[in-house]
């Protein structure tokens, strides 16, 4: 591509298609532009980017990643590329190995996360949460650092036909995404941004996100205090 052919100085240059208009301008102000990158300070920590198969998790989550000034993706399928042998899909058999790799993986994710974290990386945690409790056990593993939650939610229909258009050795063979759609709602539908991503490029996904991420979530607390903090008035 074109950009491709250019230095890396002007590659590194904002096209006019990553520009975003700044928030705070008043009425009479002269109109200003910034980038993304100059409005994500305050998007430290961890943001897990959840979804269902098919909702561009990965990419958007890459793709946020590359805007910020220190941005990193962690993803749960290089966790599980590292296991040369004896690897158990979470849907797999058996069932209790399945499980017992699904809980390994989350946790190398969080581990991986919270070293970028304290090095001074924001991160883009790329995963399926199923429920409130996995999405409990994640804030668990990353506490005492900041977690934000963004739900990518273009719609089952959408989520489907983007799964089905993928390269055969990268589509999810899954076909629970009315009771996985369900299950999310249910349990932690109140919780985060849920970002209707049906009519957006992965670009301008990834731009808002960065851009809005900190004004539309607010860090979560890991709800096995929930009781205390009540108890406190928090």
């Amino acid at each position: 591509m074109f950009r491709d052919s250019l230095s890396p100085a002007a590659r590194r240059a904002p096209s006019i298609g990553s520009l975003v208009r700044c928030p705070n301008l008043v009425a009479d102000a002269p109109l200003r532009w910034k980038h993304p990158v100059a409005m994500a300070s305050e998007l430290q920590g961890c943001v897990i980017v959840s979804g269902m198969p098919g909702a561009g998790k990965s990419t958007v989550a890459g793709l946020a990643a590359s805007l910020l000034p220190r941005g990193a993706r962690v993803r749960g399928d290089d966790m599980n590329q590292m296991i040369q042998g004896g690897y158990i899909g979470w849907m797999g058999k058996p069932a209790t190995e399945a499980l017992r790799q699904d809980e390994l993986c989350n946790r190398n994710m969080c581990s991986l996360a919270n070293n970028f974290i304290d090095f001074g990386f924001t991160v883009l945690l790329d995963t399926v949460l199923a429920d409130r409790a996995e999405l409990d056990f994640f804030l668990a593993l990353l506490s005492p650092r900041p977690v934000r939650l963004v739900v990518l939610a273009p719609g089952i229909e959408v989520c489907k036909q983007r799964n089905a258009s993928r390269d055969p050795e990268e589509r999810f063979d899954f076909n629970g995404y009315e009771r996985l759609d369900a299950d999310m709602k249910r349990e932690f539908g109140d919780v985060g941004w849920w970002f209707d991503t049906s009519v957006l490029t992965p670009a301008e996904t990834a731009e808002r996100l960065v851009v809005e991420a900190s004004d539309r979530t607010t860090p979560l607390a890991a709800g096995w205090h929930t009781w205390l903090r009540r108890l406190h008035g928090l």
